[in-house]
């Protein structure tokens, strides 16, 4: 079926300037480009006080959604097995929309998509820098998915009240929104150092429950195509397997002729700032405290 793939049939080529920006003659500012992101200042990786709010919205529009589930189980209206059914399916569904959304920020789109920008400049800048979000705070970390639960989870929740739908349907909303906000955390521990994980989480890595470290290194080396899921990670075999992602992108591509990032092996975009790099930019006078050698340590 996927005979016809983009690596064999279509070589990687090498981005050119926008039109608009070949024929202009005026010298304009212009955001920095996403194929040499800069590493981030310490100040930007600290939470701000919107940002503590979003992420305590979005955590009490989940809580609230839960909340709801449980009641109605404690008023007897329904078995407490369907609403952990339910909160299981979340959970499972959170791990492939996460997958989803992650290939589709890192192939396609800039910092002036709108709606989408800021993630797409913060997911493709990862892949040079992926060692920077262990050093995020994790207000910083969670706010922007966080935002995005408060705002649909709470009128989806009071729809569902409205309608008197079973404490099942409150958990599945409740529970998909969590995994989904907090998926940025399983993300970052997957960056992390043993050492400095959290009790019980490499436990949870190493069983399956969380994305594990060894899965998500594959998705930082070249082709950079695989591995997108960051909840648990339990869809990545299944994805990959059956090449879903690349057959999307040929659609794509044969539709609309925008091709993926991932199909240019070699824009440097996709690598990794390595040890040689942060000693040069230390030479010049930089910062490179932010950088390490390895995005992904078995220490």
């Amino acid at each position: 079926m996927y005979t016809l793939t983009p690596r064999c049939h279509l070589p990687p080529l090498r981005r050119s300037p926008p039109p608009c920006q070949v024929a202009s003659t005026t010298t304009t500012t212009s955001p920095p480009s996403l194929s040499a992101p800069s590493r981030a200042d310490p100040d930007e990786l600290r939470s701000t006080w919107p940002q503590r709010a979003w992420t305590l919205a979005g955590s009490a529009a989940i809580l609230s959604s839960l909340s709801t589930s449980a009641s109605l189980v404690a008023a007897g209206s329904d078995s407490p097995a369907w609403p952990l059914a339910a909160a299981l399916a979340a959970y499972s569904l959170a791990d492939l929309a996460t997958g989803v959304y992650h290939w589709f920020v890192d192939n396609y789109g800039d910092a002036s998509t709108p709606v989408f920008g800021s993630q797409i400049a913060a997911f493709q800048g990862h892949h040079r820098y992926p060692s920077t979000i262990t050093r995020r705070e994790p207000c910083n970390n969670l706010h922007a998915l966080a935002r995005a639960a408060g705002l649909a989870l709470a009128p989806a929740d009071a729809a569902l009240s409205a309608a008197g739908a079973p404490a099942a349907a409150h958990a599945f909303a409740g529970a998909f929104a969590s995994c989904v906000v907090l998926s940025q955390q399983f993300h970052a521990w997957a960056h992390e150092k043993r050492r400095r994980l959290p009790p019980g989480v490499e436990a949870l890595q190493d069983a399956g429950v969380l994305v594990s470290r060894a899965q998500h290194a594959a998705h930082h080396r070249q082709p950079y195509n695989t591995n997108y899921c960051i909840v648990s990670g339990m869809w990545n075999g299944v994805l990959d397997r059956y090449r879903v992602f690349e057959a999307l992108e040929m659609v794509v591509y044969f539709r609309t002729g925008i091709r993926p990032r991932s199909w240019d092996d070699t824009d440097a975009s996709w690598m990794e700032v390595t040890g040689a790099d942060v000693a040069a930019t230390a030479t010049a006078g930089d910062d490179g405290s932010l950088v390490q050698t390895a995005s992904i340590s078995s220490d």
